[in-house]
């Protein structure tokens, strides 16, 4: 039993990283901003993970003060403060929000997530141009499907409008979007749920087996 729950944790270590992805953006607004999602089934510790766009580059906006961000929980980075961007768009304080940085996007560019050196998820994007994408100017560019998570083709995604599937609506400046929330975040069980179902089945294994000698 013991092993069963060393193996579901360090599986889960492994790949909780890998579950973080973009989950929405916009380049051009009262505030441009990013999300970042945690899709994944256990908590990932942000420390050491930064964001930066084209030049791609790790380290150059860290984003190290988002902590421990939870299975399902979306966070933001945006170009203005973070209070400033919570107040324009009604966000509750648990949202987390980095606020301040200057390597801006453009309209057509990249969104670089790193993990120390190792790189998490890229979007490419172009809004007239071979890679394709929303122009997200006063509109946030949000997932068609799960399927554009991860995959690096802007084609995938889409603008978004008042009460999409997003539950996007507009903020105090009128952009739309629905940064701090994603619908793809569906409610996943923990890490130590999982550990406790293996050990679980182990445990079941174990019995029947002694029922059997």
């Amino acid at each position: 039993m013991k092993n069963l729950l060393i193996a579901a944790a360090l599986a889960a270590s492994t790949t909780a990283h890998a579950d973080v992805r973009i989950t929405e953006w916009m380049y051009n607004g009262a505030a441009e901003f990013v999300e970042f999602t945690n899709l994944g089934a256990s908590a990932v510790d942000f420390t050491g993970w930064s964001y930066d766009d084209d030049s791609r580059l790790p380290g150059v906006f860290d984003l190290s003060g988002f902590g421990i961000v939870a299975a399902g929980e979306s966070v933001i980075i945006t170009e203005s403060a973070a209070d400033i961007f919570r107040a324009d768009w009604g966000l509750a304080a648990s949202v987390k929000i980095l606020g301040g940085y200057t390597n801006n996007l453009g309209r057509a560019d990249e969104i670089n997530l790193f993990n120390g050196a190792t790189l998490v998820d890229r979007l490419a994007y172009a809004d007239n141009g071979t890679a394709g994408g929303p122009r997200t100017q006063g509109i946030s560019g949000i997932a068609g499907s799960a399927a554009a998570l991860g995959a690096n083709t802007a084609t995938l995604w889409q603008l978004s409008a008042l009460g999409d599937f997003e539950s996007s609506f507009a903020s105090l400046g009128g952009e739309i979007g629905s940064p701090g929330f994603t619908s793809y975040a569906a409610a996943v069980p923990e890490a130590e749920t999982y550990a406790f179902m293996l050990a679980g089945l182990g445990l079941v294994g174990f019995m029947a087996r002694r029922r059997t000698r």
